[in-house]
């Protein structure tokens, strides 16, 4: 639902951008244009993530699609910085010579404004949505937005706070194209647009490429992780965890734990399975992999309780 939110307003947003640059001859308003078609494509390849990322795993892929996210919401990311910020850098550049006013300045006032409402609604769900979860892990919404494997929330929340920005930029530079009656004002808002998209694609594809090679889950997430394991009447310890994200909110778990009690060894391949399909049957949870360990390894201590 964000990613369709977003994906209308942007559509919106850049038909009526796209006629007030024609009106006005602003590069502000053509870097503004380009900037929310950029962004209205991206909204078609993070929904193609959400689709290729939730299919159910196969004997193919054992450990599911989840991670066709990543790339799909790496090519969004290299889109913005593409079609958005080098298109919006070069025309300021280019324009940064033209000594023409801005035509019909209040056409592109009104955009704007029209343009910060739509784009202000679509950031809003964004943040309380991240607020709430944010909340739900004791963390703060910008470091949950950073750190989630939800690669389309971030995608929208920094897209939108960009947009939010860059409204900002383009009506500044107009407003001092009017007031100082310097052409240049205009191009370097362009620009500076550019500028801004450029830096907000390269925190996203930062954060794609980690999760594509193997982002180290955070110490809370690896405490409960853990603790749940102890949990289990059936775990007596637990000596080794790696858990690793293979998709938004998905994950790969294997462990090495001492079971309870004295069982024989088919008792004990038994146990194993049956408390991997338990936790299995938890909603983020990919795959879990249990294995026994040996007698002589040290206990791993969770935050929070352990046994």
């Amino acid at each position: 639902m964000t990613v369709i939110i977003a994906f209308l307003a942007n559509i919106l947003v850049a038909i009526a951008k796209t006629v007030a640059a024609v009106l006005t001859s602003s590069a502000s308003m053509v870097a503004e244009a380009a900037h929310s078609w950029a962004d209205a494509g991206n909204e078609v390849f993070l929904l193609i993530a959400d689709r290729r990322g939730a299919r159910a795993k196969d004997e193919r892929h054992p450990l599911g699609y989840g991670r066709a996210a990543f790339v799909w919401s790496l090519i969004a990311a290299f889109g913005i910085f593409t079609a958005g910020s080098i298109v919006s850098i070069m025309h300021g550049i280019q324009e940064l010579s033209e000594t023409g006013p801005v035509e019909s300045p209040t056409v592109a006032y009104i955009v704007l404004g029209i343009a910060f409402v739509l784009e202000g609604a679509s950031f809003t769900q964004a943040m309380v949505r991240s607020r709430a979860l944010a909340r739900e892990r004791g963390s703060s919404t910008w470091d949950y937005v950073l750190d989630t494997s939800d690669t389309t929330l971030r995608a929208v929340f920094f897209e939108d706070m960009a947009a939010l920005v860059g409204l900002v930029i383009a009506g500044g530079a107009i407003a001092l194209h009017q007031i100082t009656g310097v052409a240049a004002w205009d191009a370097i808002g362009s620009i500076l647009v550019g500028v801004l998209l450029g830096v907000v694609a390269v925190i996203l594809i930062g954060r794609n490429i980690a999760f594509l090679v193997g982002a180290n889950a955070s110490p809370a997430l690896r405490s409960r992780v853990g603790r749940a394991l102890l949990a289990s009447p059936e775990i007596q310890r637990v000596t080794y965890l790696h858990i690793e994200y293979v998709g938004p909110n998905r994950l790969f778990i294997v462990a090495e734990v001492d079971l309870s009690g004295d069982a024989r060894e088919h008792d004990v391949a038994r146990r194993l399975r049956e408390i991997e399909q338990q936790i299995e049957a938890h909603p983020i949870v990919e795959t879990v992999v249990l294995s026994l360990s040996v007698d002589d390894e040290e206990s791993l201590a969770f935050e929070g309780g352990a046994r």
